[in-house]
């Protein structure tokens, strides 16, 4: 029947990994877990998970608890009998029964290359610093947050366009083909585990929906990172009369500099900027609450009095 699979994982950067499993004549995926339905939009109807979703279409038993510390909640984890469990993007701790109720343990599928960037928003985390390479870490879970010894890894570089979507996109795939390499070798015995080291660790805690609005004393090449890195969420915000304007696509232009407050549209070339606290940051793409995103141009052409306005 091949290796035993349970899967963990919720959203879609975890649906590569899982198709891959599926697809492989030498598994067989007895069970998924996966968060339980989230409320969305004004109706806030219950909405499965990207990876629910695909375990409904391939017919998959489906575990959806809210919390895996309680003996009940990990009784069809024992019925299921993993050889292995694979963990993506999950979003629950994973209690010491469960980390060793499998024989080859849980490999973690991480967005990073362990030990930097630990935690829930590592591919946002990578960005905001102006990381130039990130990647994917194939991990031997333990009691920790992403602490547990490294099976293999793979690097990737971070685009000077690349937002937290399209960079997710990329390492997603990255992390199910290197799941995929990792697997038949970690169970032949083929790797040795290696120790994370520590010193080096640096953490990437949850995103907050606060964390989008704009500070614009900060220098641009700074804000320009936050709006790459909260798309598609929480999106970069900030205020212009009264109602929220989200910037979707910027260019910071750091030596350009102005005598203006920071928060001020100028004129730039044609569209827009925004004075900040080192240089100025170009708008390139925004979106007014209630309307459908605009190219600058198309935005400006509706938007009396925005050139010489304050925003914030």
């Amino acid at each position: 029947m091949g290796l035993r699979v349970v899967f963990m994982g919720t959203p879609e950067f975890a649906v590569p990994t899982l198709r891959r499993l599926l697809a492989d004549p030498e598994i067989q995926v007895v069970g998924v877990v996966t968060r339980p339905d989230k409320p969305k939009g004004r109706s806030r109807k219950p909405v499965p998970s990207p990876v629910k979703e695909v375990a409904l279409e391939h017919g998959i038993p489906l575990h959806q608890p809210h919390t895996l510390r309680k003996p009940e909640m990990q009784r069809p984890l024992q019925t299921w009998a993993p050889d292995v469990i694979v963990v993506a993007a999950f979003g629950l701790i994973l209690p010491k029964a469960v980390l060793k109720l499998p024989p080859y343990g849980c490999l973690n599928v991480h967005a990073s290359l362990l030990p930097r960037w630990r935690g829930a928003a590592p591919i946002a985390a990578a960005i905001l610093a102006g990381d130039e390479v990130t990647g994917v870490t194939i991990m031997l879970m333990d009691e920790g947050v992403d602490t547990g010894p490294v099976l293999s890894q793979k690097e990737e570089p971070i685009r000077p366009d690349d937002t937290t979507a399209t960079l997710g996109a990329r390492l997603a795939y990255l992390g199910a083909d290197l799941l995929m390499e990792t697997l038949p070798r970690w169970v032949k015995g083929e790797i040795r585990p290696r120790p994370q080291d520590d010193a080096l660790a640096t953490y990437a805690p949850m995103l907050r929906k606060e964390d989008g609005w704009i500070d614009w004393t900060e220098p641009a090449v700074v804000i320009e990172r936050k709006v790459r890195a909260y798309q598609p969420w929480p999106t970069a915000m900030t205020r212009w009369q009264h109602r929220v304007l989200k910037v979707l696509a910027a260019r910071p232009h750091p030596h350009v500099f102005r005598d203006e407050d920071a928060g001020t549209v100028i004129p730039w070339d044609g569209s827009a900027a925004v004075v900040t606290g080192a240089g100025v940051l170009e708008l390139r793409k925004v979106q007014l609450a209630g309307k459908r995103p605009l190219d600058i141009e198309a935005f400006l052409r509706g938007a009396r009095g925005f050139i010489g306005s304050r925003l914030g």
